[in-house]
């Protein structure tokens, strides 16, 4: 019990420090002092005392999008291991389940983009779901292919790559860190895919989604949004601790590895802009390219690696 509630402590406020890292990060870099990182949680806080303003064009998926884009993405969580090693909910094919449980949340969410009858929140949400196209089936052969290697059918199968691939653990799990950092950039709409922090409709993808939504509502979808980037931040640092490691070291080394990720995305927006357009499919495909690569190593490793 102790456990399952230091994994939600951290699922809830960690989300927030991480945010306050990338920020404080980019600051450095630009020679600034920046906020505080616990900045994001008191806008937060900010936002939760002020009311909502709704068009009148809107319906009620418009109303009940954040509270569904929050929820899913909570429950989603339940499934993945935390700072202890465990997840709340460990069950086969949680990988699975994982998915389809944040692309209902993302469903909503472009279903509310377009509630709003903005052509500019229409032309967001037809990016987001393109990118997602793409996403998903890397996301699906990189899981399925570590599964099939450890025959272990849960995202515990994270954890047990070195002892089934031999010297091939290594490179398997290096390949598998850099699609689900792709990912991390792609689902968390930061650059060089998307820039959280521009101003022109035009080049915005996530942002301008979300443009008609305020107080209340916009709060709770920047807390969603922080614990996804959060839950791929989760995954990596269980592909990088080791499977006999108490859950004391287990818990400080995933809160090590938190942190190096959220410095190695600000220093990354920090050192470069935001792709063309055009260019943007190209850098997804990376992430096609590696899981295709993780599928070839298992499949070589399972039939004729030895």
């Amino acid at each position: 019990m102790l456990v399952t509630c230091f994994n939600i402590l951290i699922l809830l406020l960690v989300p927030f420090l991480m945010t306050g890292i990338i920020k404080k990060t980019k600051a450095f870099w630009a020679g600034r002092k920046g906020v505080s990182i616990f900045q994001p949680l008191w806008d937060f806080l900010r936002l939760m005392k002020k009311g909502a303003v709704v068009s009148n064009t809107t319906s009620w998926i418009f109303k009940y999008t954040p509270v569904i884009g929050l929820t899913t993405v909570i429950f989603a969580a339940l499934f993945v291991p935390m700072a202890t090693g465990k997840a709340i909910i460990n069950i086969p094919f949680a990988f699975v389940i994982f998915s389809y449980v944040l692309g209902l949340g993302k469903f909503f969410s472009l279903l509310s983009a377009l509630d709003t009858g903005s052509s500019f929140e229409g032309m967001g949400a037809s990016r987001e779901a393109c990118f997602s196209t793409i996403v998903e089936p890397a996301f699906f052969i990189t899981l399925a292919s570590l599964a099939a290697l450890t025959q272990n059918y849960s995202f515990e199968s994270l954890k047990l790559i070195l002892q089934n691939a031999g010297g091939y653990g290594v490179l398997i799990i290096a390949l598998a860190v850099v699609t689900l950092f792709i990912m991390l950039l792609i689902e968390g709409c930061r650059v060089p895919v998307d820039d959280p922090t521009t101003h022109l409709e035009l080049t915005m993808i996530h942002e301008v989604m979300i443009l008609d939504n305020s107080g209340i509502d916009l709060g709770l979808i920047t807390w969603g949004a922080a614990i996804k980037m959060f839950l791929f931040e989760a995954l990596i640092a269980n592909l990088l601790i080791p499977l006999s490691w108490g859950w004391w070291e287990s818990a400080l080394a995933f809160l090590a590895i938190v942190f190096i990720l959220s410095v190695i995305i600000g220093t990354v927006e920090s050192s470069m802009a935001r792709f063309r357009m055009t260019h943007v499919y190209e850098f997804i495909f990376i992430m096609s390219i590696t899981a295709l690569l993780i599928l070839a190593l298992v499949v070589y490793r399972i039939y004729g690696g030895g």
